[in-house]
């Protein structure tokens, strides 16, 4: 691939932002980073003209977009949403499934399996997510009620023997098997996260020291403070404060409003916080209707005010947004500076992921995924693995 010179840029890195600065690319990945311009015989030159240059985002919970889910569990659907993606400034993510049958799970491991064969004009894939299907009915959401069922010991070794992809699973730790699952899943290294649950603080606590390490999409579908016998109990979004628990927010603008963005960043902060965009199909598609999940079995839903809802309204049925819009809220609703509006769209995901030693930040020897935006976060270049993907 070469050397590739970004010169005229301002580099967001992980403690400062060098203006002036530029970054060297040499067979995809970082070489140099210099406050200056500098010399590179025989470089392809890139001008950023003024612009930031940052860490690509990695989202590390997405279900779908520009008209296609992973449900659809087809190589085609993995691939256009990786490119989708791309244009919005994702350099990684982590294809989501939805509650369903083991089937159509094996399915979508499959095409997965297939699509990371092939992944070249998009966002690199860095694994599976399995968003459910264990989980309390009464935190459902959008998930289809029709699938959701308890950790079930023969079903869930199945599907873990099946694929080695697998790299993260979601599950309301206070289902009866839900603790021994936690267990199984860190045997094997795979991040668990607590998600779509009615658990108090002691269930989440048992779950925090048998595995779970993150609360997925935090707000969302989970239980606060509730009363049970007129006795108050701290609820899962009480207990992801007190505990060390990594946490993922939607900053759509929809599902928080701002003041549970500033509080979530005051408590957590940005070393504890990803940024996700739970995006199903309609990401990058105009509003009206759409479906959640597969086109053979999913759910019907309508795309207005920046987000999707089930047909009747009563409730959100996920998310639209793109990673420069999570960025960009989190600067102008939560007034966060940049720099951590970007360390949680990269670096933070990068450590929760593992993948902090090759990816999420700009530093001599990682990978050269790379985004170029303006001041409003609207992308110019994408580039992964130091090849530009995606130009405005």
């Amino acid at each position: 691939m070469g050397l590739l010179k970004i010169s005229n840029a301002t580099l967001i890195t992980p403690y400062r932002n060098v203006r002036n600065g530029t970054l060297v690319i040499e067979n995809g990945c970082i070489l140099g980073i210099h406050e200056r311009d500098v010399d590179v015989p025989n470089a392809t030159l890139l001008d950023a003209a003024g612009q930031y240059v940052a860490p690509g985002f990695i989202d590390i919970h997405v279900h779908g977009g520009g008209g296609y889910d992973f449900m659809d569990g087809t190589e085609e659907a993995f691939l256009k949403i990786a490119e989708l993606h791309a244009r919005y400034g994702t350099t990684s993510l982590v294809p989501t499934t939805l509650t369903a049958e083991k089937e159509d799970l094996l399915q979508t491991l499959d095409a997965y399996e297939r699509a990371n064969q092939n992944n070249q004009q998009g966002a690199t894939f860095l694994g599976i997510h399995l968003e459910g299907p264990y989980f309390a009915m009464s935190q459902r959401g959008a998930q289809d009620p029709r699938y959701i069922r308890n950790p079930d010991p023969q079903e869930y070794e199945e599907i873990l023997t099946y694929s080695s992809s697998i790299v993260r699973w979601s599950a309301a730790p206070e289902l009866p098997g839900a603790i021994s699952f936690g267990r199984r899943l860190r045997e094997k290294g795979i991040l668990a996260a607590v998600a779509h649950t009615d658990a108090i603080y002691e269930d989440v606590l048992a779950a925090y020291e048998n595995g779970y390490s993150l609360a997925t999409h935090l707000y969302s579908a989970m239980s606060g403070v509730t009363r049970r016998n007129a006795f108050r109990y701290a609820g899962t979004i009480e207990s992801a404060f007190l505990l060390d628990m990594d946490v993922e927010i939607i900053t759509d603008g929809v599902h928080l409003p701002a003041p549970l963005l500033k509080l979530v960043y005051k408590i957590k902060g940005a070393d504890k916080t990803a940024l996700i965009t739970d995006a199903m199909r309609a990401a990058g598609m105009p509003e009206g209707e759409s479906m959640l999940g597969s086109l053979k079995n999913g759910l019907k839903v309508i795309v207005e005010d920046d987000v999707a809802k089930l047909p009747d309204r009563s409730s959100f049925a996920g998310s639209v947004a793109t990673t420069n819009r999570l960025v960009r809220n989190m600067v102008q609703l939560a007034d966060v500076s940049l720099l951590d509006a970007v360390r949680m769209a990269s670096t933070t995901p990068a450590r929760i992921m593992g993948v902090d030693s090759r990816k999420g930040s700009l530093t001599v020897g990682k990978d050269a995924d790379i985004v170029i935006f303006d001041k409003n976060i609207n992308i110019a270049t994408t580039l992964v693995g130091g090849k530009i993907v995606y130009s405005k």
